[in-house]
């Protein structure tokens, strides 16, 4: 699914349509010139992720932006309407993005079914939901899974799941279900772990105001990235106050392309720009004229730049020596100057 040579970076629409399919639509055309691999939907319903009950188990009191909402209406409000997915599906085909979605129910996935999806994504909050879980990974198609809210048991759960379902096309992204994640909890370390401990693919979904989390996360292995993405923060809505608009996702693409090329390779080779540059360093010079037959000292032999006549390390060896012509002071040591 993914490029193994770079890093597959992720627009998420989320919330971030403002109940117009206008915006939905200019929001991934906007993805596509800010350098995004792929946009990424939400499909679900209120019903369908939770219940329509009015009482404190269903009121947000977290300390987050949405404290005081109800969860039903914060869905109402957040959700994608499901007639609207084909018209982005075709539209991203058009623009050369790949589009995908994350499920909340089998419905969905039945749903998402009918547009082909090439892939999956199970949300953060979601991971516990091991009968979703079975039914995306039944589809054979990769699936992406954010552990947010997961403990170790969790996550190995979720992938014994998918690999029981024959799917082993996974990608685990770290993730800091905080909206936004304070920098000190994004906890990158987590992403190299991933992949040595679970033997997946990993990334990161990042909540983090800014950039810098992606390029870092880049640095550590990340082959996936994903940030929520907004076509202008004024639309508003349950996400916009974390979200990227064009410009600012544009400069993370950028940064995080410079950082894949940065990245090279573990290399010790004297590839051309190094024999170049070594011109610059030092080697052993004449540094006062002497005459043929005179003996090199400290004061006719020195290791200056650049870096032209004999290595350095020789410094000692050639103390001492006399020289059999008469040599200019600037000449760059050779032993054929050399009795």
């Amino acid at each position: 699914m993914f490029d193994k040579e770079k890093c597959f970076i992720i627009a998420e629409l989320s919330a971030n349509h403002g109940g117009d399919l206008k915006i939905a639509l200019e929001t991934v055309r906007a993805a596509k010139r800010a350098g995004a691999d792929a946009i990424k939907l939400q499909t679900y319903t209120a019903d369908t992720i939770t219940l329509n009950v009015r009482n404190d188990h269903f009121k947000i009191k977290q300390g987050t932006h949405w404290d005081g909402q109800y969860l039903y209406d914060l869905y109402m409000d957040a959700s994608l309407s499901w007639e609207w997915h084909k018209p982005i599906f075709e539209l991203a085909k058009q623009e050369g993005l790949m589009c995908f979605s994350s499920p909340f129910d089998k419905t969905a996935v039945d749903f998402l079914e009918t547009l082909n999806v090439p892939a999956y994504k199970i949300a953060s909050f979601e991971i516990t939901d091991i009968p979703l879980i079975e039914y995306v990974a039944s589809k054979k198609k990769p699936v992406i899974i954010s552990i947010g809210i997961a403990g170790l048991e969790d996550i190995e759960l979720a992938l014994q799941t998918c690999r029981k379902a024959g799917n082993n096309e996974i990608t685990l992204l770290q993730c800091t279900s905080a909206y936004p994640a304070a920098p000190e909890d994004a906890n990158l370390l987590t992403i190299p772990d991933i992949k040595s401990r679970f033997g997946v693919n990993a990334g990161l979904s990042d909540h983090t105001m800014g950039i810098e989390a992606p390029v870092v996360a880049v640095a550590l292995g990340a082959k996936v990235i994903e940030k929520h993405f907004i076509l202008d923060k004024k639309i508003g809505g349950p996400d916009a106050h974390f979200s990227l608009d064009e410009k600012e996702f544009k400069l993370m693409v950028d940064a995080v392309r410079t950082a894949e090329k940065m990245m090279g390779k573990a290399s010790y080779e004297m590839d051309n720009k190094k024999k170049k540059s070594r011109e610059f360093s030092r080697s052993l010079f004449i540094s006062e004229d002497v005459k043929k037959g005179d003996t090199l000292n400290e004061k006719n032999l020195r290791s200056v730049r650049p870096g032209y006549g004999m290595h350095p390390k020789y410094l000692s060896e050639m103390l001492g020596k006399k020289v059999n012509k008469d040599v200019a002071k600037g000449t760059p040591l050779s032993k054929d100057l050399l009795d």
